[in-house]
């Protein structure tokens, strides 16, 4: 297993000292995804580890797919189709558009084998500019805002057992939410092995808690329950606007289909890894997805299932009567793994954008001991709080997913780009060129549907946020305009949480 890579240094000189600080790395944004990793004599630079396997891999995508959205999600998918059928059908079209998108990034991850995800795709391919605009984006609002939605839903049921019968204050799930933020942020920073452990344990708990509801529609369904499905396609919704967000609402509930390329350089033989745990983890979730929301189609009516706050505590109380509160639990322990799944690869994107020179550079740094991204981890944090007192989740979920698809969109566009203008480039893994063509387009529609259909005043505010990003890009990142209090700042930073400059894994 990869570990980190040290220099001996003369006794005099230190990682904390104030030259050592000074001389900061200064990362070009043109370096080659093959960039060299030999160290400069006199300094010592440090690398995140590899620790992620195929198990791990696995348990990254699947543990941050399977969170908060396969229990919040279904009532809003059949209320905009307007019938079982339909809004299976939407859920089953989202995990192959969800597998067709991961698959196409698999190959991306295989030609430029860098942690970042859709940034660093971007800016290899695109260059800084759009890159940045996306890092910008990520990093501020959308990174943090999928994370306080998904602690949001977490204290929702974490909180639910102890307000019986009635609503549970807003004060109190929001505290429950920033404390759930605080321990991810204590435990990622810590170590990337006890993170990935906690995420393991978690899908398997999570995992373990949808088969007790698929079993328990199975078992209903063979009693005759099937009043749900009895003229399922009545009442379809046509509009175009209705069915993206439909489509919205679905995504959710998979996204994390992507996250396994944020952190390609803490994989164990990424080439390998990347397609494989795609192609195990993905149409494991969408199978479970599809039968989970059989069972509640049997346990509830479609008025129940619309009328239900919490769907899944619903078909607790329907079906397992006094132990209802094991679903209450498990939805809990499950919207935290997707939370931390979400976290883990969240402050990579923040990480490996500073260390482009797209954001400050104490955020490219990697704690001495710990050998984790804390200054990331702690600024995505941050935000993250703010974004839980002041969001709410049906709305972050929709606009989330506008920015996401736009930007998916883009980093699907030039994997096309690579595979018609450089077929040459090696990668040990080829998705076919259709594949990537229907995300793509599926992409626009996501994107433009609802623009369309139902022109909100939100996403015009959206829109002018990513490109307010130009504001900030020429000065401090074309231009590097930055001022000596940064730099006394980032010094004062780098002692204090005591973190060093990393370099890139050479693969």
């Amino acid at each position: 297993m990869p570990e980190i890579v040290f220099v001996q240094m003369p006794q005099s000189s230190s990682i904390l000292s104030p030259n050592n600080i000074s001389t900061m790395r200064k990362r070009k944004t043109t370096d080659s995804p093959h960039s060299s990793t030999d160290l400069t004599e006199g300094k010592e630079k440090l690398r995140l580890k590899q620790e992620v396997g195929l198990i791990s891999g696995v348990s990254l995508i699947a543990g941050t797919m399977i969170g908060s959205g396969i229990f919040m999600s279904p009532e809003e998918v059949l209320y905009r189709m307007g019938n079982p059928a339909s809004s299976l059908l939407i859920w089953a079209a989202c995990g192959l558009l969800a597998m067709f998108g991961a698959l196409s990034y698999a190959e991306l991850g295989t030609i430029i084998k860098e942690s970042g995800g859709e940034y660093i795709y971007i800016l290899r391919i695109f260059g800084s500019f759009p890159a940045f605009l996306f890092a910008y984006t990520s990093v501020i609002l959308v990174r943090p805002a999928g994370l306080a939605a998904v602690c949001l839903s977490f204290a929702e049921y974490a909180v639910a057992p102890f307000y019986p019968g009635c609503s549970s204050p807003q004060v109190v799930i929001k505290c429950t939410a920033a404390a759930c933020i605080l321990l991810l942020t204590i435990i990622n920073c810590l170590n990337v092995r006890l993170a990935t452990s906690i995420m393991n344990i978690l899908t398997a708990a999570k995992l373990l808690a949808l088969l007790v509801i698929v079993v328990g529609g199975l078992v209903l369904l063979a009693k005759g329950q099937t009043q749900s499905f009895q003229n399922a396609f009545q009442n379809t919704t046509a509009g175009i606007g209705a069915v993206g967000v439909a489509f919205y609402q679905g995504l959710w509930s998979y996204d994390g289909w992507n996250n396994l390329n944020y952190v390609t350089e803490e994989l164990k033989k990424p080439e390998v890894t990347l397609p494989r745990a795609v192609m195990l983890a993905i149409p494991l979730v969408t199978c479970l997805y599809l039968l989970v929301n059989v069972s509640y189609l049997a346990a509830m009516t479609q008025t129940e299932l619309l009328s239900s706050g919490a769907v899944a505590v619903t078909w607790g109380d329907k079906v397992l009567g006094n132990w209802a509160w094991v679903i209450s639990l498990s939805v809990a322990l499950s919207t935290f793994g997707s939370s931390n799944g979400t976290f883990f690869s969240g402050g990579r994107v923040c990480y490996i954008a500073a260390r482009e020179g797209h954001m400050p550079d104490i955020l490219s740094m990697a704690h001495v001991r710990c050998l984790t991204p804390s200054p990331a981890l702690l600024f995505t944090s941050a935000v993250s709080l703010i974004m839980v007192v002041s969001g709410s989740f049906t709305s972050i979920v929709n606009f989330f997913s506008f920015i996401a698809w736009f930007f998916y969109g883009m980093t699907i566009s030039g994997l096309l780009y690579l595979k018609i203008k450089k077929p040459e480039l090696p990668r040990s893994y080829k998705v076919p060129i259709l594949i990537p063509v229907i995300v793509l387009i599926a992409a626009v529609y996501l994107v433009l549907a609802p623009i369309i259909d139902q022109p909100q005043i939100e996403i015009l505010y959206i829109v002018l946020f990513i490109f307010s990003g130009i504001i900030l890009y020429f000065p401090l990142v074309r231009y590097k305009r930055h001022s000596r209090f940064l730099q006394k700042v980032t010094l004062h930073l780098q002692l204090f949480l005591e973190v060093a400059p990393t370099t890139k894994d050479a693969n």
